[in-house]
C-alpha cells in the first residue's frame, strides 16, 4: 500500500498496465493533503429549521385608506389645508399590503395616541395549492 503522505504519479506506480489508470484516475492517496470537514448532523425537521431561519426577516408592511386620479394640474395647486377625496367611504375596511401583495383588511384604531389597524378580515391567497391538479 503506498504511503498516504505522498501523492502518487505515473512514475510510482509497479506495473505498466496499471500506470494509465493511476495516472488518469486520482486515488483517495492523492486528495489526502485536503482538510477533512466534521459531517453536519441532521436537521431536526426540514420545514421547520426552514421556517426559523425567516423569522427574523423584516418585510414592508403598507395600509391603503383609498385612492383617487388627480391631473397634474390639481397636484401642482395643492398646499397645506387641502382635501383629497378618496373612493372609499368613511368606516370602510383599508386594505393591509405586505411587500405589495394584498394580505388583510381590517378597521382603524387608535391605540396609545397612534393609528393601528384591527384585522377584521384575512385575504386568501390567489394561487392555488401547491398539489392542485386542475387544468
Amino acid at each position: 500500500m503506498p504511503d498516504e503522505s505522498a501523492p502518487l504519479s505515473a512514475s510510482s506506480s509497479s506495473s505498466s498496465s496499471s500506470s494509465s489508470t493511476a495516472a488518469s484516475a486520482p486515488s483517495s492517496a492523492t486528495w489526502s493533503g485536503l482538510p477533512l470537514f466534521r459531517e453536519l448532523p441532521p436537521p431536526q425537521s426540514e420545514s421547520q429549521s426552514n421556517f426559523d431561519r425567516l423569522r427574523d426577516v423584516e418585510l414592508d408592511v403598507s395600509i391603503e385608506l383609498g385612492r383617487t386620479r388627480l391631473r397634474i394640474e390639481d397636484v401642482l395647486s395643492l398646499g397645506d389645508g387641502a382635501v383629497i377625496e378618496l373612493d372609499r367611504l368613511a368606516g370602510d375596511p383599508v386594505d393591509v399590503y405586505v411587500s405589495d401583495r394584498l394580505v388583510a383588511r381590517g378597521e382603524v384604531v387608535v391605540l396609545n395616541d397612534k393609528f393601528a389597524i384591527r384585522v377584521t378580515e384575512v385575504a386568501t391567497p390567489i394561487r392555488p395549492a401547491v398539489n392542485d391538479q386542475s387544468t
